[in-house]
């Protein structure tokens, strides 16, 4: 160092040789070198695609890492329909562990944002779903924390996620992982930022998505109005049971088992047929629009379906413009919808997520259940069920010999029924479910 840079130092009462001025030095070299290692680890894909900023926001201590600190991951509000929503909010999750993070409770859609766009409110995640049985089902593998739990203000680290044809799922996947090292693992929460979380690139095993749903229980008020619309189907069923004089309304038997019911998916709604045939000539497959009355055919002729039986059909009606769906059924399937059950009215006052969410749960609980394998809410409900039997012991859960047999109406089956369909928990992505398939595990 020169005399006139010495002289300068003094000016300010500081000694280069000092103890203080090597401090000085010292933190300053470590902040050089802190910048240099962050804009480094930030260089995936474009600058427009990839920026994080250091902000403060207050913590929870649910997740503590190597240092004593809490972590945690914050993702946007999740949007589309209830079980694109599960997709995102189960991606999310698994984003989390994979980060060795705690999911700060999501905000989720109580409309579809491109019907009714003036409704799209954020609905907290413990307005759907329990938020206690959720931690505690999934304890050990994921955890969502509170807001409302945050007591601490620290560095937060926003990351937006790729995008474009560009930005590939080994780019998103090496981001996580250079995220889930240092210097990221420094800060306590991560906010993703940017595009919605079902849209993010998948990088985990079917198994895993099961593992989350499983742990979504309905709140108690939502599981309430589904017990409603099932105990409504089973008494309709009873009364023509007996009115027939059904084995099945007589003796012990009757007491210990319900009336069955069969769910059916149906989706013939105007937003869906103009999805469904863009599809087909994307994908250049015609297995995936199915009318009215090739719905009708195929599930008559389901082999083994024990007559009568009800036949729930699920559908959006506000959607509707074939008001001819009760008729046509085969004698012995007595079709009902949300109207003619009596129940309009208790799904009217509900927002559409919470409509979908009773309706999910109806089909769930069904004895037959058939749907459309190019649907998300379908191929959910399909995974649901055959998670249920696996954990039974179940096989094979295809065919009326299962507990739950699932099937597909839109994919033809023997003698012109629709095919048996059971989700393939062997599958390393979700990405059949999350966007349909014609090639079902069943077949």
């Amino acid at each position: 160092m020169d005399l006139s840079h010495r002289t300068h130092l003094r000016s300010f009462g500081l000694h280069w040789n000092s103890l203080a001025c090597k401090c000085v030095f010292l933190v300053v070299i470590v902040l050089v070198f802190r910048a240099v290692c962050l804009h480094s680890f930030s260089g995936f894909g474009s600058s427009e695609d990839n920026f994080f900023a250091v902000k403060s926001r207050p913590l929870t201590s649910n997740s503590v890492s190597l240092t004593g600190k809490s972590k945690f991951l914050e993702v946007p509000q999740i949007i589309w329909g209830l079980n694109n929503q599960k997709i995102a909010l189960a991606r999310a999750c698994l984003t989390a562990r994979m980060l060795n993070r705690t999911l700060l409770m999501p905000s989720l859609s109580a409309s579809l944002f491109y019907k009714e766009v003036d409704l799209l409110k954020p609905v907290s995640f413990d307005k759907i779903f329990q938020f206690e049985k959720f931690n505690s089902l999934c304890k050990g593998f994921v955890q969502l924390s509170r807001y409302s739990q945050l007591v601490n203000r620290t560095d937060l680290l926003e990351l937006r996620k790729g995008s474009g044809r560009r930005w590939t799922a080994d780019d998103d996947l090496h981001q996580l992982r250079r995220f889930s090292q240092h210097p990221f693992d420094e800060y306590e929460i991560i906010r993703i930022v940017g595009k919605n979380p079902f849209l993010w690139h998948d990088h985990w095993p079917v198994k895993d998505y099961a593992k989350v749903f499983e742990c979504l229980v309905l709140g108690e008020d939502i599981s309430r109005e589904a017990d409603k619309v099932v105990s409504k189907i089973r008494e309709i069923g009873l009364k023509v049971n007996k009115d027939v004089g059904s084995p099945r309304t007589n003796g012990l038997d009757s007491m210990l088992q319900p009336v069955p019911y069969a769910a059916v998916h149906m989706r013939i709604e105007k937003d869906w047929m103009i999805h469904c045939k863009k599809l087909e000539q994307r994908l250049n497959i015609s297995e995936i629009c199915s009318s009215k009355d090739q719905i009708i055919q195929r599930v008559g002729n389901i082999e083994g379906l024990k007559t009568p039986i009800i036949i729930y059909l699920a559908v959006a009606d506000d959607l509707l413009e074939d008001d001819s769906i009760m008729a046509g059924w085969k004698a012995g399937l007595l079709p009902f919808e949300k109207k003619k059950l009596g129940v309009l009215d208790l799904y009217k006052k509900h927002p559409y997520l919470i409509q979908s969410a009773i309706d999910y749960e109806v089909c769930l609980r069904s004895d037959v259940f058939v749907g459309n394998s190019f649907s998300t809410f379908s191929s959910l409900v399909v995974l649901d069920r055959t998670q249920k039997m696996i954990n039974m012991g179940v096989k094979r859960p295809c065919g009326m010999i299962v507990r739950w047999p699932s099937y597909a109406y839109n994919l033809e089956g023997e003698s012109k029924s629709p095919r048996p369909w059971a989700t393939n928990m062997s599958k390393s992505s979700l990405q059949a479910i999350s966007y349909g398939s014609n090639h079902i595990s069943c077949s």
